[in-house]
């Protein structure tokens, strides 16, 4: 036994082969982890999480908002198609507020932009889609990105490549078209780069005394038995989305609300938000406590909805000339005719109109916001495609297949609305076409096909856009359709104005859709205006009866139908997890325009004799109370100058003297609901520029000036060249009132 071995023991190299084995073991098992694990895109390691996320904090959010204003003079505002209605000055500043929604490893991601422009246009979304693929390669794309406009008619036009809108817009104005594309893209980046953990809740409730269905007699074209399910010929429903961090910091909402952008009428030429604006203005200084309007983390967007027959002018339509109703199915007066009945807000004019129906939604909005209580959770997901509107076949039952229509215009759409009128004399409700009006379309456009003018019955047409190709087509047949999924809220992206009725049908299809696949209890809101502009759609019914509403649905008498069967499809792919199945459709084309403008060409500009730009021609009072306006004029120069020398650029103070600090320091910026600032164009290049600040109540008394900063254009040998400048009013007194 001597020589025998130890059963115990192991020679050297026994224990060099055990310890490798296992090293080779622990090694297999760490690369197995690593193998399944995720890296996210900060460059943290993350393991994978289920596709419904667990609550609490079960997303990551991000918010951000950035100036989209842009040029303020002698650019037409979009809205009301009034080439007279040029921009001369600024009431408040206009943003694009963005939401980044992602799941916790941040793979799957949504983002929502509620910009403060009329609408948002194909080229628009184009370009901004563009300059986040070059930044963010496919993180961001056409089916998880929405562009919303909140449609205030108080914005600059001119970023528009369909050859309609250039009409008015005076073409497409590059200045313009750049600010808010910067704009929007800043506002994603903001929000890109502040994403936290958080929590979403949702809210919802009624909204009275801020709207009424300026197309009454439209509506009641809709069956009864439809109408009997509603209170209401509007929707007055607002839905709040709130963000809140993980650590319980308050991030920001989004608030959904049907009601036009109108309290400011067509003889405004101040570029200002409107009356969600001021909604938003009063929410984010409410939580940006101490901060400059425009400034601090809290962003609050108060988004359009199914608006198309919806006017926040609740006292109605009177006639301008006379001050009896012209509440009739033709909104029309005796004397003047449609001309003449104009809707009249709750104020005594359309500032205080404006902020009436603006601090309206904003007190709902807080009282939601407040209770929100129901949490938001479940998996990210979103659908979209291009469709040729112009082409799609709708199914209405097993037996009955319609086609849209190539887009046209009726006689009723040049006849506009109470809330902004139109012209000549043409009238809302118009279902035979005027032989004047058409002979001279035909010499100078061309007559409508036979085959546009059956489809689009009972449709006079005024304009067979869809037939006009020169310089460019007339209006798109290229759409996008959009859904968004957060959880259990699902928004519908439509790319238009649907009216109350329209947008309850399609609501209410979507849902049923969602319900039918197994998704029940789904949230469903509409997001107007959102990616390209197709004017308005309406219910076959109202459609019928040709008012304003009506005329201006481009793909004839079954859009909405064609809309609820496409928005069906995407809300199914969704519920079945089967969007990556869905058709992309046609792309859109990006016209290669670069500059085609009417508006006048910048030149030097020219300060009186012995005086210089900034100089006070018109100086304030010493002393005011709260109540009043204190203003000053300038010797000024023009704001184009500044829009396209500078991406964001201020254009004035208030300023408060300290004892303390023997300085002077800001109160308001131009962002501020109480300043004004007016341009006016004089002679020989020479122009002038007043600053209004409406002193609010409760404003401290103290000592205060008012600041104004430029820029001019001066000839430096061949070359136009431009310089900064500033002036300052006298300092006054605050006193107690």
């Amino acid at each position: 036994m001597r020589g025998r071995r130890s059963r115990c023991s192991f020679s050297r190299l026994e224990v060099i082969l055990i310890v490798c084995l296992v090293l080779m073991i622990a090694l297999t098992v760490v690369l197995l982890v690593l193998h399944f694990l995720n890296k996210n895109l900060d460059g943290k390691w993350s393991c994978p999480s289920p596709s419904k996320p667990s609550a609490p904090g079960g997303y990551w959010v991000g918010v951000g908002r950035a100036d989209c204003t842009g040029p303020v003079a002698q650019v037409p505002l979009m809205g009301y198609a009034n080439a007279e209605q040029v921009g001369k000055g600024l009431l408040s500043r206009l943003y694009s507020r963005a939401f980044i929604v992602a799941e916790p490893e941040r793979s799957k991601r949504i983002v929502f932009v509620s910009a403060d422009i009329g609408m948002v246009s194909q080229r628009l979304r184009l370009e901004v889609l563009q300059e986040l693929r070059s930044k963010y390669g496919e993180l961001y794309r056409q089916d998880n990105v929405i562009l919303s406009g909140t449609h205030t008619h108080s914005g600059p036009g001119g970023y528009f490549q369909y050859t309609l809108f250039w009409i008015t817009s005076k073409g497409l104005i590059k200045p313009a078209l750049k600010s808010i594309v910067n704009g929007i893209v800043k506002s994603i980046d903001i929000a890109h780069e502040n994403m936290k953990k958080g929590r979403l809740f949702i809210n919802r409730g009624t909204v009275e005394n801020s709207q009424i269905n300026r197309s009454p007699f439209s509506y009641l074209e809709n069956p009864e038995s439809e109408r009997k399910r509603y209170s209401s010929n509007t929707d007055k429903e607002m839905v709040v989305l709130k963000m809140v961090a993980e650590d319980g910091h308050e991030l920001g909402l989004i608030s959904w609300f049907a009601v036009h952008p109108v309290s400011m009428n067509n003889s405004n030429h101040l570029v200002n938000s409107d009356n969600v604006g001021y909604a938003s203005y009063l929410f984010e200084q409410e939580k940006n406590k101490g901060m400059l309007p425009g400034e601090g983390s809290f962003v609050a967007a108060f988004a359009s909805s199914n608006l198309g027959d919806v006017s926040p002018n609740t006292r109605g339509p009177f006639c301008a000339n006379t001050g009896e109703s012209c509440d009739n199915p033709q909104s029309s007066c005796p004397v003047g005719g449609a001309t003449m009945c104009m809707a009249k807000g709750p104020g005594n004019d359309m500032f205080e109109s404006t902020r009436i129906i603006g601090q309206n939604i904003y007190l709902k909005a807080k009282e939601l916001y407040e209770k929100a209580s129901q949490e938001v959770t479940g998996p990210l997901s979103s659908a979209h495609q291009w469709v040729n509107m112009s082409d799609v076949s709708v199914e209405l039952n097993a037996t009955h297949t319609v086609k849209t229509c190539k887009p046209a215009l009726g006689h009723s759409f040049a006849a506009g609305t109470i809330d902004g009128v139109g012209a000549f004399n043409f009238t809302q409700g118009s279902v035979e076409g005027d032989p004047a009006w058409d002979q001279i379309r035909d010499q100078l456009l061309g007559e409508p096909s036979n085959e546009t003018k059956a489809c689009h019955k009972p449709k006079p047409i005024l304009f067979s856009t869809g037939e006009m190709t020169w310089p460019h087509p007339w209006h798109p047949d290229i759409v996008d359709v959009q859904i968004a999924a957060i959880g259990s809220l699902a928004i519908l992206a439509v790319p238009g104005e649907f009216t109350t009725m329209s947008g309850r049908r399609l609501r209410e299809a979507v849902k049923s859709e969602f319900d039918s696949h197994g998704t029940r209890g789904m949230n469903v809101v509409i997001a107007g205006l959102c990616n390209v502009y197709t004017h308005y759609i309406t219910t076959y019914e109202e459609y019928q009866v040709q008012r304003y509403e009506a005329a201006s649905t481009i793909y004839g008498p079954h859009t909405l139908s064609a809309y609820i069967q496409l928005y069906r499809g995407l809300a199914k792919a969704i519920a079945l997890n089967a969007t990556e199945e869905l058709p992309r459709g046609p792309e859109p084309p990006l016209f290669n325009v670069t500059s085609l403008t009417l508006l006048p060409v910048l030149s030097a500009d020219k300060a009186p004799a012995n005086k210089s730009f900034g100089d006070v021609l018109e100086e304030v009072r010493q002393e005011y109370q709260e109540g009043e306006v204190a203003a000053v004029t300038f010797v000024g120069a023009n704001p184009r100058n500044s829009a396209e020398n500078a991406t964001e650029h201020n254009f004035l103070t208030v300023e408060k003297y300290s004892n303390i600090s023997s300085s002077w320091h800001v109160v308001l910026n131009d962002a501020s609901w109480d300043t004004r600032f007016y341009w006016s164009k004089g002679s020989s290049d020479q122009s002038n520029v007043t600053i209004e600040w409406h002193i609010p109540a409760g404003t401290e008394p103290g000592v205060y000036r008012l600041r104004y900063f430029g820029h001019y254009k001066k000839r430096v040998v061949l070359l136009l060249r431009t310089f900064p400048f500033e002036g300052s009013s006298s300092a006054f007194q605050i006193t107690a009132p």
